[in-house]
């Protein structure tokens, strides 16, 4: 049986608000979930204001908690913004401020990081934003360090999410951290929702369409994934596929905005992630296994994704936890 939580998670919501931002946050963390074996969160909305006219006026929200319920919080979420390049309400960058100064966790969606980077909580810190405003967001916040080709960045305290969407992929990575990678499955399960969500939001940028559209490359993607631990290279990858590389990394350009290599390299660290969330101990048979070859590799493969080590990743995410 679920025990009594003792995490608060609040969330702050503003005039043009996201609906499915708040969705998303009500039902990861709002809904009560007897069939888990953890103590779940307890969650709240807040607002400046009583009543708060969300977006495109489509409904209101009323009764809603004043500001002051963050500085209860041990996570804070700010949603987005449907201008982000206007300043925030001055009081809700006051509050942010002091939650992070008290060790509060800070998420963000989409252009909420507009609000976090704001309140200055982001200075030399790694965040992420909609691939629409990242030009914006730059110019803006020099100071941040943009990544604006993932769904989201985990740089500790502050977490932020890119487009709408991606706060599914970020909520699942919060459980995933809180409770460990088996609930986070439970729950993804429930949402009916892959609780990884393969490549980032660069996929998703606009690109002109090309003349002559190219072969898909699912038939081959699924072929590879099969064989990920084997010597799969870019060559194996073009011949399996009848064409040359140089055709192939076309395709992967245009179809997956990344190359063969960089797609092959990113599945292995996931797979190595999998079998370690399943609690494989001995790195250099996931580095084999996997198809990342050395335990040196696996290292700087898996810190350069995630800034941990084998031994940190596996304390954080896996499921025996």
């Amino acid at each position: 049986m679920a025990q009594e939580s003792s995490h608060r998670v609040v969330m702050i919501v503003s005039a043009g608000s996201n609906p499915f931002e708040l969705g998303v946050a009500t039902e990861l963390f709002g809904l009560r979930r007897p069939e888990l074996p953890v103590p779940w969160y307890e969650f709240e909305l807040c607002a400046a204001t009583p009543t708060v006219r969300m977006h495109h006026g489509f409904f209101q929200l009323t009764g809603v908690a004043g500001l002051d319920a963050v500085d209860r919080a041990d996570t804070v979420i700010v949603p987005n913004r449907p201008d982000p390049e206007t300043d925030p309400d001055p009081a809700v960058l006051d509050t942010i401020r002091r939650a992070a100064g008290r060790g509060a966790r800070l998420v963000s969606f989409c252009t909420g990081t507009f609000t976090l980077a704001a309140a200055g909580v982001l200075d030399g810190r790694r965040a992420t934003t909609h691939w629409r405003w990242a030009d914006a967001f730059a110019a803006r916040f020099p100071q941040v360090r943009l990544d604006p080709d993932v769904l989201f960045v985990d740089d500790g305290q502050i977490i932020t999410a890119a487009g709408s969407a991606a706060a599914l992929d970020t909520g699942l990575h919060i459980v995933r951290g809180d409770h460990g990678a088996q609930i986070a499955a439970a729950v993804s399960r429930r949402l009916v929702f892959a609780v990884h969500r393969d490549g980032g939001q660069r996929q998703f940028v606009e690109h002109p369409l090309p003349d002559v559209p190219d072969t898909s490359l699912g038939p081959l993607l699924a072929w590879a994934e099969e064989r990920l631990g084997t010597e799969l290279t870019v060559s194996g990858l073009a011949a399996h596929a009848a064409v040359s590389p140089a055709t192939l990394h076309r395709r992967f350009r245009s179809q997956l905005a990344t190359t063969p290599l960089a797609w092959l390299t990113e599945r292995r660290i996931t797979f190595a992630c999998r079998l370690m969330e399943r609690g494989e101990e001995r790195i250099d048979v996931v580095a084999r296994v996997s198809g990342l070859g050395t335990a040196t590799n696996l290292r700087a493969q898996l810190r350069r994704r995630t800034g941990l080590t084998p031994t940190e990743y596996r304390r954080r995410f896996a499921g025996t936890r």
